[in-house]
């Protein structure tokens, strides 16, 4: 930091960090991370911001690919938001994510940066037939928790708040936030980091969503829709051993002024 302000920062991280489900693949993301670099420079005009996420990377896969690179990038903070595609797998094991998770923040903060995460709110509450994963979000989330106080990692705690349930931080596949839940996972890091002008109001409930209240034929159509137009693709991906990154590379691994785009290769 430079007189308190940040210069470089650095996200790590999948999909949720490369921002699916803010914007799309033709119009561009945005996500949490380019909304947290915004926030940033309104403090220190002067940051540059990489975000080296690739969409379907394991805990280890973003360990391996993206802690080098961003040390290189010598951030003087940076975000890591990695596992949750772990928890979705049949052989999850919470102390192996977790140890891959804590070894970027140990790395990372060796190399003095300020780190900061996020835990994973219980999106069984907006899916319910992905019940079972509950537990493992806990005890996920228990690690978590747990590293970054090793560490002194600042931690967003959106796991305690109702507002990350509410069906409206999500896309419509329920996996991603949605540009609403990506601006209040960027709220909920600015004041973790302690930024300037940063409060809790991210998290306050959403007003009452009169709409939401679908009888159950709607209700229940909605979820065929669901099933077909996201949980199958999803499935039949896991049984082809293909994942939504293949193929894919770090949409900004180069550290750029806030709002200029990447070079397109």
């Amino acid at each position: 930091m430079n007189n308190g302000q940040y210069v470089r920062y650095v996200a790590l991280g999948d999909s949720q960090t490369e921002g699916v489900g803010d914007g799309d693949d033709v119009t561009g993301l945005r996500g949490f991370a380019d909304r947290l670099a915004e926030r940033i420079a309104t403090v220190s005009p002067e940051v540059r911001y990489a975000n080296l996420a690739v969409r379907g990377r394991l805990a280890g896969q973003v360990r391996a690919e993206q802690l080098g690179p961003a040390l290189a990038l010598r951030p003087d903070v940076a975000t890591v938001l990695a596992g949750v595609n772990d928890l979705l797998r049949p052989r999850f094991d919470p102390d192996e994510t977790a140890a891959h998770v804590e070894a970027m923040f140990a790395a990372l903060t060796a190399a003095g940066a300020r780190v900061a995460t996020v835990t994973i709110p219980d999106i069984t509450r907006i899916v319910p037939i992905a019940r079972p994963v509950a537990p493992r979000i806990a005890a996920l989330n228990d690690r978590i928790r747990r590293a970054a106080a090793r560490h002194g990692v600042a931690l967003a705690e959106a796991a305690s708040h109702s507002a990350a349930t509410d069906p409206r931080f999500w896309a419509a596949d329920r996996l991603h936030a949605s540009p609403l839940g990506h601006d209040r996972i960027s709220a909920a890091l600015a004041q973790a980091l302690g930024l300037p002008g940063s409060d809790d109001s991210w998290t306050l409930d959403l007003a009452p969503d009169a709409a939401a209240a679908a009888g159950g034929v709607r209700a229940a159509a909605a979820e065929l829709r669901w099933a077909g137009g996201f949980l199958g693709p999803w499935l039949a991906r896991r049984l082809r051993g293909r994942s939504s990154g293949d193929g894919r590379s770090a949409r900004r691994p180069e550290l750029l002024p806030v709002g200029m785009p990447p070079v397109a290769l």
